[in-house]
């Protein structure tokens, strides 16, 4: 099982340190940058551990001193347990671009308006799984269904190894319930698919054809307040080559719209290819999976009984409406220690 090293962080800090002394460090920018980048990411890392134990040595000592307050002390080392677990997470990210920003693009599958809603609570979930975890979102586009829900949204997350936990979250999600939009209350299946992709910088070395590029304008007529501001400059991208399209709206000059949008598709692109090259993994190792929109990775059963269960690893939880209220780090972390095991793609 692959954990948390400290000693091995502590020596590669001392090792990037030197590097960071060398003359001339600063001849080749770029080199410089990834370096001193990370630097801060393992200062940052260790500087947590120490203060985790810390914390848990004083947490050990008040026992000692009076074992009355075991429950109570028990309590206070929850959060230091789950930080811990979080952890442990880096050790799992060994990818180009897990340590960055992910842009997250929900769509609306089979299933008509249960779908549609469907997308919106998915869109609810990862919102608030984002607040617990600290990280910064920025919604981008949100286009509503006929009915309700949303035919798709597409949102930034911000924050360290942001690409590397969400991408456990790609793929097809199922919905079990009885449908609020069926006169007759009978059971509906609804699907929605998660796509996850790095966010990468403007200077990334993705080269797009213009030539391969369809452009509309459109004037976006989205749920306002509720997930992105109105404005009448949307612009959408659509990659004639891969069918990838893209759509922005949130910013009111539709040039932003449009280098907002460009990124995207570039982090779109660099995600394809790099879902290719784990398919190929995939088949060297014998455990080739569809990883398109057919790959349903989780249901979320609501009706006749409450459970969600994740496919890959057969993770499972009966509290439904917390995972739907964002408590998605199990489901995460199994997905996590699974794919270093060589277990899923």
């Amino acid at each position: 099982m692959i954990t948390f090293d400290p000693d091995a962080l502590t020596a590669r800090r001392a090792a990037l340190e030197a590097q960071l002394g060398e003359p001339g460090f600063w001849d080749d920018q770029e080199r410089a940058a990834q370096i001193s980048t990370e630097h801060s990411r393992v200062t940052r890392r260790l500087e947590r551990y120490e203060r985790l134990a810390r914390e848990y040595d004083d947490a050990k000592e008040l026992l000692a001193l009076d074992g009355s307050l075991e429950a109570e002390i028990a309590e206070q080392i929850r959060p230091i347990q789950r930080e811990l677990e979080r952890l442990q997470e880096d050790a799992l990210f060994t990818g180009e671009y897990d340590a960055g920003d992910a842009v997250v693009t929900i769509h609306a599958g089979t299933g008509g308006t249960d779908a549609q809603d469907w997308a919106e609570m998915l869109l609810r979930m990862y919102l608030r799984w984002a607040e617990t975890r600290g990280l910064g979102v920025e919604m981008l586009e949100a286009s509503p269904g006929e009915e309700a829900g949303l035919k798709s949204a597409t949102f930034t997350v911000k924050g360290e190894n942001a690409y590397g936990i969400l991408k456990a979250e790609r793929g097809v999600h199922r919905l079990v319930r009885l449908s609020p939009f069926d006169q007759a209350h009978r059971r509906h299946t609804s699907f929605a698919q998660v796509i996850v992709s790095p966010l990468l910088p403007d200077d990334t070395d993705v080269e797009i054809d213009e030539g391969d590029l369809r452009v509309d304008t459109y004037r976006a007529s989205g749920a306002g307040g509720q997930h992105v501001n109105k404005t009448d400059s949307a612009v959408r991208l659509t990659h004639l080559p891969t069918g990838i399209v893209v759509s922005v709206q949130n910013e009111r000059s539709q040039s932003s719209n449009k280098q907002t949008a460009m990124r995207i598709l570039r982090s779109r692109l660099a995600e394809l290819a790099e879902e290719e090259r784990e398919a190929e993994l995939a088949r060297e190792r014998g455990a080739a999976q569809d990883i398109g929109f057919g790959s349903q990775i989780r249901s979320y059963v609501l009706h006749p009984y409450q459970l969600v269960k994740d496919h890959r690893t057969d993770h499972e939880v009966g509290n439904t409406q917390g995972v739907l209220d964002g408590d998605l780090d199990g489901f995460i972390r199994a997905y996590l220690l699974a794919k270093a095991a060589g277990q899923v793609v």
